[in-house]
């Protein structure tokens, strides 16, 4: 069967063009979005000659391998009436279904979309403003020294402008218009107007009392605002004669965004934020420590399945409105240093050397704030380390609770971040900060060194499996070199059903510390898409192998993405083929887990030879070709 044929097939199996609300791509897959997820025929799907296989969801994903572009040009062709299909215009599609299920996931990915890429100004404003404060407290500034008042303005500008930033992510994540969104919005802090709200006897509109309300440092009136704006663009477009729509559909969208968002969308935004911030300082005001050392606790679990970002909203909203947080970011504290405490405990019990190794690093992570190597790594793959965090993060938590810390910086608490806890006005909320971090490590530490035992790990079954395996050495023909350096994470443990399912083949993946990508064998590189978050090479002997940096890493359209070569060039292992901006990924809200797949794997036997950490350059798999009745595979 053709790839024209297969593609036919595809579309007919997904329930035909007018069930196709939207079709993507990246390296190896087809993402259909279905308007009637219930009309697609799955077995069919895995049936069609050229399909790998399906992963279905939010999306109906056809894995077809690295002929993905080739299918996905066949299919549009075929959605615009192309061959196969009557000729005319496009297919219209209807609207996916509403569900719970999918109302969920598109309001988890909208907040995601929106909040995370604001966090480093916010988080770097938060810890330069900590910086100012230490150098007051130690008296190398006074607050009426010039110097300190400019310095205090950088940090200070940030939140006064964060309806801004947040009117740019809204926008950019809604695909409206960016300028117009910032023009509109602009409004409510522009200097003139926030005076005019002030003055006394406020201002009216046409003889309409506007509510004063100060909307620097507001999240959620924006937010609001530029939903609106997306939805009365749309319109304004449709309606708009095109010789003038230049300036017609702006003008539009000022006469009915602007005037909404002053009298409706402000004070619900407003209202909305003081209500989040309200409910979090009433959880804590009526638990008090309790609720702390209850999220500390509950922090590994909550973290494991993503759920942690929907409290980057109130969390911001806190910050942003208070100046300070009480309850999220320290939990985190508790729970950040607690897993550090149970891996370096591991790592001194243990007798698997790989596993020491790991957990030494992860432990070392978790203790400056980056807990994932130790949460993936270590802690929820063995009972007894999940067991050890939860009781320390618990005991760590109430002791911060207790003493009524405060954060002062939006960032992942930890050793590299302390200084978000300094409190001008009370000294003692850093040197609290540091102790209960403490009883939060030790806590976990003694307990994870009391109750570890190898023979009831996992981790260390799997290892002993591992190393136990007769595994040939790899030579340059026949090898499979680690494209980047970093933490070896299990394949079946990749957070992505088409990798963890082995569906493209087998392999192994890794969690990279830099974003330099080296070919991972040599030959000729057969797939480059314009996105350069994957890229597949044909090696001199048949083998094919991709390396796709990140989970989902498509959604950003390349722009973390250096490519140093391009489709058809010719390359030697080890050499420098792509550079990633890991922390511009992990901004997004996307994991930087490195999937390296053998995608013709059924004609070779491949084994891993990694375990713990490992260089770019080291031997990653070793690949035999299979023998078959007729000789060679």
């Amino acid at each position: 069967m053709t790839t024209q044929d297969s593609s036919r097939a595809i579309l007919e199996h997904v329930g035909g063009a007018a069930n196709v609300a939207a079709l993507h791509h990246c390296s190896t897959r087809l993402r259909f979005t279905l308007a009637d997820e219930s009309r697609a025929d799955e077995a069919a799907l895995k049936a069609t000659p050229g399909v790998i296989g399906v992963v279905t969801g939010t999306q109906t994903q056809v894995i077809v391998g690295s002929g993905v572009a080739d299918y996905f040009r066949e299919i549009e062709k075929l959605r615009s009436g192309g061959t196969g299909t009557r000729a005319g215009a496009r297919v219209e599609a209807a609207k996916p279904k509403p569900t719970l299920k999918r109302a969920g996931a598109v309001t988890m990915d909208f907040v995601v979309g929106v909040f995370t890429p604001i966090i480093p100004a916010v988080a770097g404003a938060g810890i330069f403003k900590s910086f100012l404060i230490l150098a007051v407290a130690l008296g190398w500034l006074q607050t009426t020294d010039q110097t300190y008042q400019v310095l205090t303005a950088i940090p200070d500008a940030v939140f006064f402008f964060l309806p801004l930033l947040v009117t740019y992510t809204a926008a950019k994540k809604l695909d409206t218009n960016i300028p117009l969104a910032l023009g509109i919005v602009g409004l409510l802090v522009f200097p003139t107007f926030a005076g005019l709200l002030t003055q006394e006897g406020g201002v009216a509109l046409f003889g309409l009392t506007v509510p004063a309300i100060a909307y620097n440092a507001q999240v959620f009136p924006p937010i609001l605002a530029v939903l609106l704006l997306a939805v009365v663009e749309r319109l304004a477009r449709r309606i708009s004669p095109s010789v003038i729509s230049t300036f017609l559909v702006p003008l539009i969208c000022f006469i009915v965004v602007a005037p909404a968002t002053i009298f409706l969308l402000g004070p619900l935004g407003f209202f909305l934020g003081t209500l989040l911030t309200g409910a979090m300082l009433w959880l804590y005001g009526t638990l008090g420590w309790i609720a702390v050392a209850l999220m500390a606790a509950a922090l590994p679990f909550i973290v494991s399945v993503g759920m942690h970002k929907a409290f980057i909203p109130p969390t911001v909203a806190t910050m942003a409105s208070a100046g300070r947080e009480s309850f999220y970011l320290v939990a985190s504290l508790a729970h950040n240093l607690a897993e550090a405490g149970s891996s370096l405990a591991i790592a001194v019990r243990t007798k698997n050397k790989t596993l020491r190794g790991t957990a030494i690093s992860s432990g070392i992570s978790a203790f400056f704030g980056i807990t994932e190597p130790a949460l993936y790594g270590v802690t929820l793959q063995n009972r007894r380390a999940i067991v050890s965090v939860v009781i320390g993060a618990f005991v760590g938590g109430a002791y911060l609770g207790i003493a009524a810390i405060s954060a002062f910086a939006l960032v992942s608490p930890g050793a590299a971040s302390i200084s978000m806890f300094i409190d001008m006005a009370n000294p003692w909320n850093l040197l609290h900060a540091v102790i209960g971090a403490l009883v939060a490590m030790v806590t976990s530490f003694i307990v994870s060194l009391v109750i570890w035992k190898d023979s009831d790990s996992a981790t260390v079954r799997l290892l002993e499996q591992q190393s136990g395996a007769s595994v040939p050495a790899p030579d340059a023909a026949g090898g499979v070199v680690a494209p980047m350096t970093g933490e070896i994470v299990a394949l079946g443990a990749v957070d992505d059903p088409v990798f963890s399912g082995g569906i493209l083949g087998p392999g192994i993946a890794i969690r990279p510390a830099d974003g330099e990508v080296r070919a991972p064998i040599s030959g000729v590189v057969s797939s480059l898409l314009p996105s350069r978050h994957a890229l597949g090479i044909l090696g001199d002997d048949g083998l094919e192998v991709l390396v796709h940096v990140g989970l989902d890493t498509v959604r950003l359209e390349g722009a973390p993405f250096i490519a140093h070569v391009e489709q058809g060039d010719r390359v030697e292992a080890g050499q420098r083929v792509l550079t990633a901006d890991l922390a511009a990924i992990e901004a997004a809200g996307l994991d930087i887990t490195t999937p390296v797949v053998v995608l013709n794997g059924d004609a070779y036997d491949v084994a891993p030879l990694a375990t713990g950490r490992v260089a770019a350059g080291d031997a990653l798999l070793a690949i035999d070709a299979k023998e078959t009745a007729n000789g060679i595979a």
